[in-house]
């Protein structure tokens, strides 16, 4: 089968393809970016808010010395025949600063216009610019052999004339160029000075990204390690959490995880260990009435005469029913490892359900039972009877007398609830055996090959315990003797709807 396009390009990309694919270098470039685009765009806004304050400085100054030039010649009242002095005047003025050329012009009559002559001034002046300059101030900014240049053109308004000839009376039209360069070279050097510091902020951005972005993936290569680490069965594998941002909260997930999965592997492992252990011990109690059965069958099958007093039968009924019992153990066993046991709840009296479990099996005369006679639980009676038939057995088969029950309510952290203490006069429980005693095929004598008990009574009895959400405990009295402790919860009908 052939391999797939897209994974046979990626098993085909250049060694050196994944360092430019990296985190690191993305971060990088994408923090970089983010550098050049602000610093672009500061100097783009600098460079045009000082452009146009420069050129509205310089534009303003040069209509400001028009047309103060205008109100200064040019008398209110005009004398005849005055137009060419207040020309030569005004251009004296107008060109006494430097980089500046000043035309006057005389006003056409009839609705014409005259241009200045082409070589008086900088730029050109057109007929429509002329046109308009009739009507008072006009300018633009024109731009000629790359040279910027202001060009403005004035008429004075405001004046009186006579009325006799009134076109000898008319001043004349000024045109001015003012000449830009020291502005645009201003303007130029500017433009270098922002370009060196756009670098200077790139380089910055650049040395800080790959700071920024060390200090961001050391603990996300950390965490790889971790992970693999983890991953190659180093269930105890953590990692150090330092700060209060999102890295240290994925530090913190990693550590939960690594924990659960810990504690999940390691009760996995037990269970598998208690499997194992479950098998030999299954194998083990089989193992013994089968064999007993099969010497005493293989006896009777040589000498059919040898049983005479029926002990041979006896014996093999006896292992039949102890391994019909070890069987509807195991069963029920299976049940609960199955998730397949349920709870059929009733109403129950308790005083009523616990004569009945012991006179079945009758342990009434053996067993001094103490508790309130109208005291009701609800509960799944046949459940409640395993337990209490368990726990009563127990106590007469490996105690001694005298053998009590005792039951009543009783409450646990705030909930209400029916506990069931069973205890017994014998030597009570070894030490070493009260922590194992509710496991499975966990014996008194666990050195005898042979016994009465299968090892799962105490088993079944705290599984279902927990199936009513209860607890089983075992302990020794002060005065010696095992005790066992039931306590089951209280329920409503509504709870179980």
């Amino acid at each position: 089968m052939s391999e797939p396009p897209v994974r046979r390009a990626r098993a085909m990309r250049r060694p050196g393809s994944r360092w430019f694919a990296g985190l690191r270098v993305r971060l990088a470039a994408a923090f970089t970016a983010v550098a050049l685009l602000a610093a672009l765009l500061a100097s783009g806004i600098s460079y045009v808010l000082l452009r146009r304050v420069m050129l509205q400085r310089a534009q303003d100054a040069v209509l400001t010395d028009v047309r103060a030039a205008l109100s200064q010649q040019v008398p209110p009242d005009l004398p005849p025949d005055v137009t060419p002095l207040i020309g030569a005047r005004l251009e004296d003025v107008l060109e006494s600063v430097p980089k500046r050329k000043a035309v006057a012009v005389p006003v056409a009559l009839r609705g014409g216009v005259n241009l200045p002559p082409r070589d008086r001034l900088d730029v050109p002046v057109t007929r429509e610019f002329a046109r308009r300059a009739v009507r008072g101030v006009v300018f633009q900014r024109v731009v000629r052999g790359g040279t910027p240049y202001l060009l403005v053109g004035a008429h004075a308004t405001g004046y009186g004339v006579s009325t006799h000839e009134p076109e000898r009376e008319t001043p004349p039209m000024v045109f001015v160029s003012a000449n830009l360069s020291r502005e645009a070279a201003d303007l130029r050097l500017f433009t270098r000075a922002l370009a060196i510091a756009d670098a200077l902020a790139l380089a910055s951005a650049v040395g800080f990204a790959l700071l920024a972005t060390r200090g961001v993936l050391r603990p996300v290569r950390h965490l790889g390690a971790a992970a693999r680490a983890l991953g190659e069965g180093e269930l105890e594998t953590r990692v150090d959490v330092r700060g209060r941002d999102e890295l240290a909260d994925l530090a913190r997930t990693f550590n939960r995880t690594a924990e659960a999965l810990e504690r999940t592997v390691t009760e996995l492992r037990a269970m598998e260990a208690a499997s194992r252990r479950f098998v030999a011990d299954v194998s083990h109690e089989l193992r013994t009435p089968l064999t007993s059965m099969i010497a005493v069958t293989d006896v009777l099958a040589e000498n059919p005469a040898a049983d005479a007093d029926g002990a041979a039968v006896e014996l093999v009924a006896s292992e039949t029913r102890r391994l019909g019992l070890l069987v509807e153990h195991l069963i029920e066993i299976s049940r609960f490892d199955a998730g397949a046991a349920g709870l059929v709840l009733d109403d129950v009296s308790v005083a009523d359900a616990v004569a009945a479990t012991l006179d079945a099996r009758g342990w009434r005369a053996e067993v001094a039972v103490e508790g309130p006679a109208d005291l009701f639980a609800r509960l799944d009676p046949r459940r409640f009877d395993v337990i209490v038939a368990n726990l009563a057995g127990n106590a007469l088969k490996h105690g001694g007398p005298p053998v009590s029950l005792r039951f009543g309510p009783a409450g646990r952290a705030g909930a209400g609830g029916l506990r069931v203490v069973v205890a017994d006069g014998g030597p009570g429980l070894p030490d070493d055996l009260i922590p194992v005693v509710f496991d499975r095929f966990v014996k008194a004598e666990a050195a005898r090959s042979r016994s009465e008990g299968s090892g799962l009574g105490l088993s079944i009895a705290k599984e279902n315990a927990l199936l009513h959400g209860g607890t089983l405990e075992a302990a020794n009295g002060p005065d010696g003797g095992a005790v066992f402790t039931l306590w089951l919860p209280a329920r409503d009908a509504e709870e179980d709807s």
